[in-house]
């Protein structure tokens, strides 16, 4: 043959020059209602990435009044973490240290035009303390895989206290072609608060609750090529330290998933259920204005059947879509206390806070969500939840909405501009209030049904790049101007403007 082949040149590509990274950044943010917030990270590298300190700092507060209420409506949440991470050949670990105090008030009156004569003497400040230590360690090529420790000490402003430890350990052991994954589980929660419930007229002796769970997790795992099955169980073991009663529960731990049409189609399904630990400190980050004259104890979560199909409808855009069917013992709700003047001395004793209403609540649910990632510069996303319950005491299921919705977006406009932006959307909610009476039962107190509406929020976000290390940034919180209640009678700030600086720079 005279045929030569000639060499290609292969075309060239426009890259994008690699960010330069540096390790600190720093954020300080004012608006309105005198709102500030603070921001500080840094990752430390020792040895080669061997060795790493990570340090955050995360402040937001404010000092403005909500119309409606003569109390005060300020807050303000710190937070602080520390965490020393060591990475070698064959193992890996980590230790932390985290610090946090939050400041709320249970402004959230009933009858704001209350007599002068209460209204001076209420304190309707609430401050809560946390401090935490952890630890992990994760090994490689060993039966040993892992294991974490949990320590916390919580505590709030009217001597309220809980302390809390997690030990979790996994072990993975070859079973022929197959992986059988073992988890071993300690988790104590344990408290006490000064003064009893809120639906006796007269203070009564305070709530000391400790609640010890000990489990283990044996796993099955099955790997075929389009197939992923997990046949496992758990065993637990829940002991009421307070009154000496224990319980052994076991639970299902089933999962599967195919993929019907390659990334396409992937459909999945499972039954699972636990002992759900519940806490104060949990409790106060869902909900703030809460009495501390809780009885806390764990929910029996007895299965959670799932089904479901998720996929890539285009390289672009991927979806889930899951149904769903559980039933809970003991599901802790949020319900107002009542009005009780008798203990008018207690900042929360006027229908201006939260107590836990435990229900059997069986669930049907529906979840969708759409994400759209064109590039690493945009990404759009939309949810939706619906539910059903059906409660054991026929009661609504206090204070959960039937539906409730998200849309989010970010996208990078050029080098210098950046947009974001969160819509949320939360259905009707109903709650009860009621009016303590001397020598009458609780459920004998006058109470009306409090129905909530349902609110939307949009948040959005702009940035403006001046250079590689330092930006500036404007962010509008409740763009709809609406004063709606999250909770009943807690109405929450109107429009927000908060607009600030971000730099970045080594350390």
């Amino acid at each position: 043959s005279t045929f030569t082949p000639a060499k290609g040149r292969a075309a060239e590509l426009q890259r994008r020059e690699p960010e330069k990274s540096y390790n600190t950044y720093t954020a300080l943010g004012l608006g309105n209602y005198n709102n500030a917030s603070a921001d500080f990270y840094t990752s430390l590298d020792f040895d080669r990435g061997k060795q790493l300190l990570d340090i955050g700092l995360n402040h937001f507060s404010s000092r403005g009044d909500i119309e409606g209420t003569p109390l005060d409506t300020d807050f303000y949440n710190t937070s602080l973490d520390l965490t020393y991470a060591r990475r070698d050949r064959e193992w890996n670990w980590n230790l932390g240290a985290g610090l946090e105090h939050r400041r709320y008030n249970w402004y959230g009156l009933p009858t704001p035009d209350l007599d002068e004569t209460i209204l001076s003497g209420l304190d309707e400040a609430q401050d809560y303390f946390g401090v935490g230590l952890q630890g992990a360690v994760q090994l490689s090529d060993a039966y040993f895989t892992d294991a974490s420790v949990l320590a916390r000490h919580f505590r709030d402003g009217v001597s309220s206290r809980e302390n809390r430890l997690v030990l979790k350990t996994g072990f993975e052991f070859p079973v022929t072609e197959e992986a059988l994954e073992v988890g071993v589980a300690l988790d104590y929660v344990g408290g006490e608060f000064e003064n009893g419930p809120l639906t006796q007229t007269t203070p009564t002796p305070g709530i000391r609750y400790g609640n010890l769970q000990a489990g283990v997790s044996p796993t099955l795992v099955m790997r075929r090529e389009d197939l992923r099955l997990e046949l496992g169980a758990r065993l637990i073991y829940g002991l009421d330290t307070e009154q000496s009663a224990g319980n052994f529960y076991i639970y299902p731990a089933v999962r599967a998933s195919y993929a019907l049409m390659d990334e396409a189609v992937i459909a999945f399904a499972g039954v699972e259920g636990d002992l759900q630990q519940n806490s104060y400190r949990d409790f106060s980050l869902e909900n703030p204005f809460l009495s501390p004259t809780l009885m806390v104890m764990p929910t029996d979560r007895q299965y959670d059947a799932y089904l479901g199909i998720r996929g890539q409808l285009l390289p672009e855009l991927s979806y889930t879509l899951r149904g769903s069917y559980r039933a809970e013992n003991f599901l802790p709700l949020f319900l107002l206390n009542p009005e009780n003047e008798f203990r008018a001395g207690e900042g929360y004793a006027l229908g201006n806070s939260f107590r836990l209403f435990y229900d059997d609540v069986k669930t049907l649910g529906l979840f969708a969500e759409l994400q759209l990632a064109v590039n690493r510069d945009f990404s759009l996303g939309v949810n939706a939840t619906i539910n059903d319950y059906d409660t054991e005491t026929d009661n609504p299921a206090w204070n959960l909405p039937n539906v409730e919705g998200t849309l989010f977006l970010d996208y990078q406009i050029g080098k210098q501009w950046s947009l974001g932006a969160r819509l949320f959307y939360v259905g009707a909610r109903e709650d009860l209030a009621t009016v303590a009476l001397e020598n009458t039962a609780p459920e004998d107190f006058p109470a009306r049904i409090v129905s909530l509406d349902s609110f939307f929020d949009a948040n959005i976000e702009l940035g403006y790049h001046l250079n590689d290390q330092l930006s500036v940034f404007a962010r509008g919180s409740n763009l709809t101007n609406n004063a709606y209640q999250r909770w009943a009678n807690f109405r929450v700030q109107g429009l927000q403007v908060l607009a600030g600086v971000r730099y970045k720079f080594d350390l």
